[in-house]
């Protein structure tokens, strides 16, 4: 048996480029797990947010210090994502997700046990490592749903990815009923018990995830690389001719922005950036919006919010059955360019409550939809080699861009400029312009249509 028999990944014909196809069942098996997980790990980044002010009261801290607090995780989280991609470039899909799921479990457990300042924030920084799942699993999901056996599954692979990010409202849901619980149970001081308990569902994923197998793609990079180091590169140059993709040229960071990939980095990086002006001024700020601007009570803006996650699950859903028809590219544009037209009508429409509800509902239908397109759409931007980097890289943005917004805010209304009016230029500005920057994304061959 010669070498190249020896290390020959399985499913792979070297000499005609192909892949062996998947069979349904793992597909699925893949595309549930993934769910799980991306919502495990959104139930735990809400359930930071909605509990920092019992940390805050139970730590002694003021108004500032707790604000202070919440930058200094975004900028850890915003580190972590990046380090993510690039291991899951480096080891592979599976045990990225391995790491992801592993990751947000240690969060929450060392969050509950946290004792100031320092260790809140360095033990909240891990949560990047959830909040990388999303790229991980659009990474994952990207390479096998395109060797699915079933051709209706290659065909509506978007739509079916779509079911995944539905993961974001029903973790925020979930973890809303899940404080109401622990609160009812044990009184509002639980929170350390809030992140524990956590943990639990946290590790059953992740030990369901080793079930999973590595794609065939990322194992043809691994057999490619090995072929190199074994000074056989012109064998690998003709393996990697035949599967028309490219050797390792650098570094996966270096990569993306190269000639070929610098264009879509930078413009989806900064439409990302942009974009989560108009996700913290409607989604995580929702509740000071609906109170401040519209004067809903309580009660109405927790109803509201509640049923808006519901419609934003829809828009998930609507989003990438759409871009499957048309065009991701096309329907990221326009359910921006449309989520900012709804944000602006609520801002400045009649305060009753009808008109309200629709034009917050609108908001987040065409807002939050549009992400499971362009995470499928800008893992597809990438070759293999640097998927996982690329994706996670666009992705991670969001962390600034939620920094930035929220200076943005605070600013405008420190200086005397109405909430509503700050709202409408950060948050409808910022849907708008993240729009109108993916038409600079260039035509990538792998997107349909």
């Amino acid at each position: 048996m010669t070498i190249k028999e020896t290390l020959a990944p399985d499913g792979l014909d070297l000499s005609s480029g192909s892949f062996a196809k998947i069979p349904t069942r793992e597909v699925r098996r893949g595309g549930t797990l993934a769910f799980f997980a991306w919502t495990l790990a959104v139930y735990d980044f809400i359930l930071f947010g909605t509990l920092l002010p019992r940390i805050k009261e139970s730590f002694g801290w003021s108004e500032t210090t707790a604000l202070l607090a919440n930058t200094l995780v975004s900028i850890g989280v915003f580190i972590v994502v990046i380090l993510v991609g690039l291991v899951v470039d480096r080891i592979g899909r599976r045990r990225g997700m391995m790491i992801t799921v592993g990751g947000a479990a240690a969060s929450s457990f060392l969050t509950g046990i946290s004792t100031g300042m320092a260790s809140l924030v360095g033990f909240r920084a891990l949560s990047g490592f959830g909040m990388a799942e999303q790229s991980v699993n659009a990474t994952y999901l990207n390479e096998v749903l395109a060797l699915a056996e079933s051709e209706k599954i290659r065909r509506n692979r978007g739509f079916i990815y779509s079911f995944v990010q539905t993961g974001w409202p029903i973790g925020a849901l979930l973890a809303a009923a899940f404080i109401a619980g622990i609160n009812g149970i044990f009184g509002e001081g639980s929170w350390r018990l809030s992140f524990i308990i956590a943990t639990v569902p946290a590790l059953f994923v992740l030990l369901l995830r080793k079930g999973i197998k590595e794609t065939p793609q990322y194992r043809l990079h691994r057999y490619l690389d090995g072929l190199v180091k074994q000074g056989r590169k012109a064998e690998a140059e003709e393996i990697a001719k035949n599967f028309g993709i490219t050797l390792k040229q650098g570094s996966a960071l270096r990569e993306i922005f190269d000639a070929r990939n610098r264009r879509n980095t930078i413009v989806l990086s900064l439409a990302w950036i942009v974009n989560y002006f108009g996700i913290s001024t409607t989604s995580i700020l929702g509740t000071t919006m609906l109170e401040g601007v519209k004067g809903v009570s309580a009660n109405y803006s927790l109803l509201i919010v509640v049923l808006s996650n519901i419609v934003g699950a829809m828009g998930y859903i609507f989003h990438g059955w759409l871009g499957d028809k048309i065009g991701r590219k096309k329907v990221i544009i326009f359910g921006w360019i449309l989520a900012g037209g709804f944000w602006a009508a609520f801002v400045l429409g009649p305060s009753n409550i009808a008109f309200t509800m629709i034009t917050y509902m609108g908001t987040l239908f065409f807002l939050l939809g549009p992400y499971a397109a362009i995470l499928f759409y800008q893992a597809e931007c990438f070759g293999s080699r640097v998927r996982g980097t690329g994706s996670s890289f666009i992705a991670s943005m969001g962390q600034p861009g939620t920094i930035i917004a929220s200076a943005a805010l605070t600013g405008l209304v420190a200086s005397g400029t109405g909430l509503g009016t700050a709202a409408l230029w950060v948050g409808a500005g910022g849907m708008v312009l993240s729009g109108l920057l993916v038409l600079g994304a260039k035509h990538v061959e792998a997107v349909r249509h």
